[in-house]
């Protein structure tokens, strides 16, 4: 049991020590993050899209 809250006055400490971004920060960060993850689910989307119509063209589907 010493261990572990020897651990977390630890822990606390390091966490004290770090440097957190502020809210400006976190809400642009945020906003990078869906913008990149909007990009790259249309591009799967618009390359899946593509296969699909190849591969049942191939295959005699539609």
């Amino acid at each position: 049991m010493n261990k572990a809250i020897n651990f977390l006055k630890q822990s606390i400490g390091e966490l004290k020590k770090s440097t957190w971004l502020s809210r400006q920060e976190v809400v642009q960060s945020t906003f990078l993050v869906a913008i990149v993850v909007a990009l790259v689910a249309l591009y799967v989307g618009v390359i899946d899209w593509g296969l699909t119509g190849v591969l049942g063209q191939l295959v005699g589907g539609r």
